[in-house]
């Protein structure tokens, strides 16, 4: 009995640490919080809530069956960064160049309000919080499990770094009053910047993982 909680609770410290650290909700939080600026309270708790909803269900689901769901449809985790990566530069590209008024008065800022659900699907709740990381690590972390029930606490452990996000998510109106309208004009901005950084990152990351064997030393 005491071997096995010990073997639980190391299971789930690691997976913990894993996917906080990957998922890194402290990091993003600006860029979640840039992305849902736009839209009105209620809005943003609904994108909160979807976009956490999203990505638990993607993560669940790859820890379950991810390998067996890429080996059906040919799918790589390289392809999966670089997909990424296109969906981070478009976001970021529009982050860093548009400008968005107090109220939706443009025809395109109401169409953007009736996106708030698109949003909450991609990019935020795929790829930006469930990544090619994260379901990577979902994928690892299910197939060393000590036992049978240990997928329960890799479960707990992905619904708890998910929590996180979505109270920072739904509490983002805070940190906006703080910052005031310019503020959070330059800092949409910057993580514009950082977001196609990141895109860029996944792309050659993706690239190098293809073609890394082509370059390798034969034996």
């Amino acid at each position: 009995m005491i071997d096995f909680i010990h073997s639980e609770i190391q299971f789930f410290i690691l997976c913990l640490t894993t996917f906080f650290t990957l998922i890194n909700p402290v990091g993003i939080a600006p860029i979640l919080l840039v992305m849902t600026e736009r839209f009105s309270k209620e809005e943003k708790i609904n994108i909160a809530w979807k976009g956490s909803l999203t990505a638990f269900i993607t993560l669940i689901i790859f820890s379950i069956l991810g390998s067996v769901i890429f080996n059906i449809f040919g799918i790589t985790i390289e392809a999966f960064q670089i997909m990424g990566g296109i969906i981070f530069f478009r976001s970021g590209f529009r982050m860093s160049e548009a400008k968005i008024g107090r109220s939706r008065t443009t025809p395109m800022e109401r169409e953007e309000s009736q996106e708030s659900d698109d949003l909450a699907i991609t990019p935020i709740g795929i790829p930006l919080i469930a990544g090619p990381g994260a379901i990577t690590a979902s994928m690892l972390l299910s197939s060393q499990t000590p036992q049978l029930y240990s997928y329960a606490t890799l479960g707990v452990s992905i619904f708890l770094v998910l929590t996180v996000v979505y109270l920072i998510l739904r509490n983002g109106g805070l940190l906006m009053k703080a910052l005031g309208y310019t503020g959070m004009r330059v800092i949409q901005r910057l993580m514009g910047l950082v977001l196609m950084v990141i895109a860029v990152q996944f792309v050659i990351n993706g690239v190098m993982s293809i073609l890394s064997p082509l370059f390798s030393p034969s034996l």
